[in-house]
C-alpha cells in the first residue's frame, strides 16, 4: 500500500467503524437511556409498567431487533432505495467495466479467448500449433491450481483502480 492511499484507506475504515459499530450500539444505549430516565421515570403511569431500566431495556431489545430486522428486510426487498444503493455502486465499480485483478484476468478471460480461438480453428479445421498446444497446458495448469485452492497472478491486500 502507498502512503498516498494510507489517509483514504484510514478514512473509510473510520467511516465503516463508527457507522456500524460505535455510532449504532452508542445510538441504541443514548435512546433507551433518554427515553426511560427523560419520559418515563416522568410519567407515573409508565413508571408502574417499567419499574426499572432493565426491564424497560428488556422490552426494548425484544421488540427492537425484530422490528429493525424487519424494516432491513423492507429496506433490501421492498424499497427502490436498495436498487439506488446498487446503481452507485455499479457507477463507481472500475470492475464491472474492465476485468478485476486475480482469476478472471489470469484464468478465465484467457479460457475463453482460447476457446473462441479453437472454435474458429475447428471450423476452419486448422490444425493447433505446438505455441497454441503450450498455451491450452498453461492455461489448464492454472485452473488446476485454482480447484486445488492455489493463486493466479500476484495476490495483492489492496487493488489499485488506476490500472
Amino acid at each position: 500500500m502507498t502512503n498516498r492511499k494510507l489517509p483514504s484507506r484510514g478514512w473509510y475504515y473510520f467511516r465503516t467503524g463508527y457507522t456500524i459499530y460505535l455510532a449504532f450500539i452508542l445510538a441504541a444505549i443514548n435512546m433507551m437511556v433518554v427515553a426511560y430516565y427523560l419520559a418515563i421515570q416522568n410519567i407515573p403511569a409508565l413508571r408502574i409498567m417499567f419499574p426499572s431500566f432493565s426491564i424497560w431495556a428488556l422490552l426494548v431489545i425484544v421488540i427492537g431487533v425484530p422490528l429493525a430486522i424487519f424494516l432491513g428486510w423492507l429496506h433490501f426487498k421492498k424499497s427502490p432505495t436498495y436498487q439506488s444503493e446498487l446503481d452507485i455502486q455499479v457507477e463507481a465499480n472500475p470492475y464491472y467495466y474492465k476485468l478485476p485483478p486475480g482469476y478472471w484476468k489470469e484464468v478465465f478471460a484467457p479460457i475463453w479467448l482460447e476457446l473462441l480461438r479453437l472454435n474458429l480453428k475447428v471450423l476452419n479445421k486448422e490444425p493447433l500449433t505446438e505455441e497454441e498446444q503450450d498455451q491450452i497446458k498453461e492455461l489448464q495448469k492454472k485452473l488446476e491450481n485454482l480447484i486445488k485452492g492455489g493463486y493466479v497472478g500476484e495476490p495483492r491486500a489492496n487493488v489499485d483502480f488506476e490500472q
